[in-house]
């Protein structure tokens, strides 16, 4: 055994995962894990709430590092579920408000001080919450449809002169265009149908084909707040849309129920609704849920003039 004296700690800096009124289950909250790199989850009480967080080494999570880290799908991938078990370890207790990937500070008092100044919205945001889920929602144009548009007029007649050429060129690109109009406006109508039964709407960008793995583009990506009281009939709503045949045009995806990600923010009006973030700050990479794929969180958090700022390191990695 050496004799010589420790050394000073590594740095670290406090990972936040999410807010809540009541604390974890303790015994839960040992059993659970966030980042890999990191010490064990902890709570948090920051004046009537608490926050999930976890400290993570600084030369791992501080600004340069993070930002090269999450520009590798492989570790942005592994942030992004860690972070979910971090969410997950306070969700079934009550409500709770997680916070963005990569939340960080420098200490226990500035990350206490960012929920404190913010406590009354966030107290509200929670109110709302309550007793909610999100349930997700992608709407693809219909791949025979797209394919059937992608081959009207190939191969007609028999005249190759260059003015039946274009006129056939001309016949497949409307042909095209009103597939694409009808598939849009059935989308419109599937997303009318679903909000009747919906707290609240998010519009995320639709992902891309690469992500997708489908030929059909996806029109509609949407995440619907849903009491837990209008589950059934939300759920419903989505079998008659999948088996009554009214849009022939469109397949529709549905995963759920998840933790309210897409509804959990602190600068809005607790009250509204029919949001749409399509142009706001995400990726398209990876998720906190493995089943939720390019969805991740990188909008703003808590704010606070001491943070380190690197909550938004994940910008860095956007398609």
């Amino acid at each position: 055994m050496s004799g010589l004296p420790a050394g000073p700690a590594a740095p670290t800096l406090v990972c936040a995962f999410v807010v809540t009124r009541t604390p974890p289950d303790a015994a839960a909250l040992a059993a659970a894990t966030g980042h890999e790199e990191g010490g064990p989850l902890r709570v948090l009480r920051a004046g009537g709430l608490c926050l999930v967080v976890q400290d993570v080494p600084a030369a791992l999570f501080d600004q340069e590092a993070l930002a090269e880290r999450l520009n590798r799908p492989g570790d942005l991938e592994r942030c992004a579920r860690a972070h979910h078990r971090g969410v997950e370890a306070a969700h079934g207790r009550g409500p709770v408000v997680p916070l963005p990937m990569a939340t960080l500070y420098r200490g226990d008092r500035t990350a206490k001080r960012a929920v404190t100044s913010r406590e009354t919205v966030l107290d509200a945001l929670l109110d709302r919450l309550r007793d909610r889920t999100e349930w997700a929602v992608k709407v693809h144009a219909a791949e025979r449809a797209a394919d059937a548009a992608a081959g009207s007029g190939a191969g007609a007649g028999a005249d190759t002169g260059g003015r039946a050429y274009l006129s056939r060129a001309s016949a497949r690109r409307r042909d095209r265009q009103d597939a694409h109009g009808r598939a849009l406006a059935e989308a419109e109508a599937v997303d009318a149908e679903l909000r009747r039964y919906a707290v609240a709407a998010v519009r995320h960008r639709p992902q891309s084909e690469r992500l997708t793995g489908r030929r059909a583009p996806q029109l509609l990506n949407i995440a619907y707040l849903v009491d837990d009281a209008e589950r059934a009939r939300f759920t419903r709503a989505l079998a008659r849309i999948a088996a009554d045949g009214r849009h022939p045009a469109v397949e529709v995806g549905v995963s759920g129920p998840w933790i309210p990600y897409s509804f959990a923010r602190w600068d809005e009006a607790p009250d509204r609704t029919g949001q749409d973030r399509a142009g706001q700050d995400r990726t398209e990479q990876s998720l906190p849920d493995p089943d939720r794929t390019g969805q991740d969180r990188t909008e703003q958090s808590l704010p606070d003039p001491d943070r380190t700022g690197q909550d938004r390191a994940g910008q860095g990695a956007r398609s």
